[in-house]
């Protein structure tokens, strides 16, 4: 008989808020999903795999392009849990849910470099940019709570920028007042947000576990 699910581990992964000059966020619709399945990139991590490394490949798999800056990142894990029901099918029911590390990132290619058919097995049948503030509606109930904290995390982010949008991101950098990890060119300090994760379970007839 399989563990119950909150005996089992969570699954490792990343996450990516990608936003375009305007600070508006890339969303995507999922395939496997019926009806308005609107989600950011995420996906599994590799073993032994750093987590900068996965983000881009994650985007590079699924939208197409990896011409993308980080410019922040979350302090810590976020968590969610899968409902009792999912959580025995995802997965091999192995995992009770995913343990992620998000990452901001600002878009630095052309619309016609997003290329959702470049993985011989596309996860997204559609994309657009959005409001930071709309995520929360746009995701299914269990991952609310983690597109909450990733709401305001990030919104600092969620504005537009100017033709030095690079100098101003690493502006934005420089005044956290918390711990820092290396960024993207020299120089580019990393902003990291609030120390506490967000953890939910809720009930949902077909859902994305991705």
């Amino acid at each position: 008989m399989p563990r119950a699910p909150a005996k089992r581990p969570y699954r490792l992964g990343v996450g990516a808020v990608l936003f375009d000059r305007r600070g508006r966020v890339f969303v995507a619709r999922r395939l496997d999903t019926p009806g308005p399945a609107w989600q950011l990139p995420q996906g599994g991590l590799d073993a032994g795999e750093n987590p900068r490394a996965a983000v881009r490949r994650e985007l590079q798999e699924e939208i197409g392009t990896d011409k993308v800056r980080i410019i922040g990142e979350t302090r810590d894990w976020l968590r969610y849990d899968l409902p009792p029901d999912l959580a025995d099918k995802a997965w091999d029911g192995r995992f009770r849910g995913q343990k992620q590390k998000w990452f901001a990132l600002r878009f630095a290619g052309r619309a016609s470099d997003i290329r959702l058919d470049a993985s011989a097995h596309p996860e997204f049948g559609d994309w657009r940019w959005a409001r930071l503030d709309d995520l929360p509606r746009e995701i299914v109930a269990f991952k609310r709570p983690l597109y909450e904290a990733l709401v305001a995390e990030f919104r600092r982010f969620a504005k537009p920028v100017r033709s030095t949008g690079a100098a101003r991101d690493k502006g934005h950098a420089r005044k956290s007042a918390s711990g820092r990890s290396s960024g993207e060119g020299k120089g580019d300090k990393m902003t990291k947000g609030p120390r506490r994760g967000k953890r939910a379970v809720f009930p949902q007839t077909r859902r994305s576990t991705r």
